[in-house]
């Protein structure tokens, strides 16, 4: 065999083998290596938040995830398929920074199978997908020691931003099995109790009910309380209309040590019963319906005015007058999703929000706490005496004088960081003059909100109570202590960006070509009406004259407007189809970059190479 021959033979043969070693070393790495990873993405969304990791250090046993995606009767839907991925590795990443205490099992659920029996008796939900009754699973069930159970029914892509709340929100609920405790200071009746007035039984308003199902919610009287339980981890205020100091000091060292805060101010609770006298009902139109904390949003840089309602010529809803005619109502709002922040997971995914008389929040300027807004106004909104709102047989006459300040007006918000006492002169014993930790409270400039009139109708039915919700609100609230009952952890995990990027190249394409065209559509717009308008004068004062024939002049004069016209129409086509022009061309860019430039760049190079190999033996 010749030397040539044998330098072919090795070199083939060494091919091969790294071929081979190339085929198993891939295959290694995919056994082995599986889930690990680089996060070099913007937003960092392959790496959990500190919340989450806080979260998976709880856990005491070990918790069991199922993740049940249909594989197979998803082929024909890549979005669903590009969100399961993204799922997938989620919870991939979770359980191996769990330690071993989060057992992750992925199940394919086929038609007519164990696994599909088994996703339906977890109470995951089957969701139609085809004519023929086809179904798909996309949920995740986990369990604990002790026969725990909770679920994600199915994964909406539309979430994305929550992906990782909701997840570590499921494992932090199989941890606490037990029900959070909430303490309710009302000063409205929102609890079932006795009526004074008609002497009998009432019913608790339908958002105490919501909570009571999800929660162990205990009674704190705002006359008496001088001290908050430790095993409240969050207390809800309604209305404080009257709080005793000592109520007003409970709450400020509650909060000071870790405790979570939702208050519900009002500027005119139209519920609020406690002036009302039967013996003098005039009273009560002359009396004070507000409510306020001031002393404790003093000390944490809250600026409330109670005597001021927000008015809202965009959201304002039809309301029925005295005389039967609808008429639009600026004080009652209904909210919508601009309305609503969302990118938290309080608001988030919430579609309608009716409110009644509500005030509006803000900062000081030297305020140490960030009010993060949840709920605000839109910029057709103005600030107006409370009592413009009272005595209205006419709501329309709000509009009379109205003027929008163009301001965005928060009219509920977060609010977080440092807080300090407000009561500096009290020492002693367990004292706090500064808060622990960041703190957590929610404010809402509205108490009537709660109020069954604004989001559900609730019927008794063969004597159990039906409950039909038409607004959020009580999702809102629910949400709301949700959130805040959860640890610290899980509070402190935001909605995060999603893995979905918007074509910015693309978009700044179609403002440009949008402003080069429009201008130039407005334009010819304008002639094709003028032109529109000389014709029918034309065809006006032909009608006019006695005699039906037109003269060589004006048959012309209407020939040439006749085809300005059809040359108007052909241009204003033209300019529509020119719009995506410039897309279009960036997308033959990226074609032939992907399917020709690419490809002949590596032949040439696989050329060049081959042509060197070749001589370096005749060099040699």
């Amino acid at each position: 065999m010749t030397t040539q021959n044998t330098r072919r033979a090795l070199t083939g043969g060494t091919l091969a083998v790294l071929a081979v070693l190339f085929v198993a070393v891939i295959a290694l790495a995919n056994n082995l290596l599986r889930g690990a990873q680089i996060d070099l993405t913007q937003n960092k969304l392959y790496t959990l938040s500190e919340g989450t990791e806080k979260v998976l250090g709880e856990i005491d046993e070990p918790i069991n995830l199922y993740y049940f995606f249909s594989d197979k009767g998803t082929a024909e839907i890549p979005q669903i398929r590009t969100y399961a991925t993204r799922v997938r590795e989620m919870l991939e990443q979770i359980a191996r920074r769990s330690g071993g205490k989060v057992k992750l099992t992925v199940i394919d659920p086929l038609p007519f199978s164990e696994e599909e029996d088994r996703a339906s008796g977890f109470g995951l939900q089957a969701v139609p997908t085809g004519p023929a009754g086809e179904t798909i699973f996309f949920g995740l069930a986990g369990t604990n020691a002790t026969d725990g159970q909770m679920v994600i029914p199915f994964f909406q892509p539309d979430k994305e931003a929550f992906l990782e709340y909701d997840i570590a929100k499921l494992i932090h609920s199989l941890v606490t099995t037990t029900k959070p405790v909430v303490g309710l200071m009302a000063e409205l009746d929102i609890a079932p109790g006795f009526d004074p007035q008609t002497r009998q039984m009432r019913q608790g308003w339908a958002v105490f009910q919501s909570l009571q199902e999800l929660f162990e919610v205990r009674t704190l009287d705002p006359r008496t309380t001088a001290t908050i339980d430790e095993a409240i981890k969050t207390v809800v205020v309604v209305h404080p209309k009257s709080l005793t100091e000592d109520a007003q000091y409970a709450l400020d060292q509650f909060v000071l040590r870790g405790g979570n805060l939702i208050a519900f101010v009002d500027p005119n609770a139209e519920l609020d019963t406690t002036a009302e006298d039967p013996n003098n009902p005039s009273a009560a139109l002359f009396a004070s319906r507000s409510s306020n904390l001031e002393r404790l949003f003093k000390a944490w840089g809250v600026a409330y005015d109670p005597a001021k309602v927000v008015l809202d010529a965009e959201y304002a809803l039809q309301v029925q007058t005295q005389t039967g005619a609808p008429v639009r109502h600026m004080g009652i709002l209904g909210l919508r999703e601009a309305a609503m922040n969302q990118e938290d997971v309080v608001t988030a995914q919430l579609g309608t929000l009716n409110l009644s008389t509500a005030g509006a929040l803000r900062m000081a300027e030297d305020a140490a706490l960030t009010l993060e807004p949840l709920l605000q106004s839109s910029a057709q909104a103005s600030l107006v005496d409370v009592e413009r709102v009272k005595f209205l047989p006419d709501p329309s006459s709000l509009f009379a004088d109205f003027t929008p300040s163009g301001e965005n007006y928060v009219l509920a918000g977060r609010l977080t960081g440092t807080a300090k006492t407000a009561f500096g002169e009290r020492a002693g014993g367990s004292h706090l003059a500064e808060s622990k930790q960041p703190v957590n409270i929610l404010l809402v400039a509205d108490t009537d909100l709660l109020s069954d009139r604004l989001w559900v109708q609730v019927s008794n039915f063969f004597g159990q109570q039906i409950m039909n919700a038409f607004a959020n609100n009580g999702d809102f609230v629910a949400n709301a202590v949700d959130n805040l009952t959860g640890s610290s952890a899980l509070i402190s995990i935001r909605g995060r960006a999603t893995s979905a990027r918007p074509f910015t190249t693309v978009e700044a394409l179609r403002r440009g070509a949008d402003e080069r065209f429009r201008a130039t559509e407005r334009q010819l717009n304008e002639e094709l009406q003028e032109t529109e308008r000389k014709l029918n004068e034309l065809q006006r004062t032909r009608a006019d004259d006695a005699s039906t024939l037109l003269t060589p002049e004006q048959k012309a004069e209407l020939d040439r407007f006749q085809k300005r016209k059809l040359e108007i129409r052909k241009e204003l086509r033209e300019v529509r189809r020119q719009l995506d022009a410039d897309i279009e061309a960036l997308g033959w860019k990226l074609k032939v970059i992907n399917i020709a430039l690419v490809p002949l760049l590596l032949t040439l190079g696989a050329l060049g190479f081959a042509w060197w190999r070749r001589r370096r033996p005749a060099a040699a």
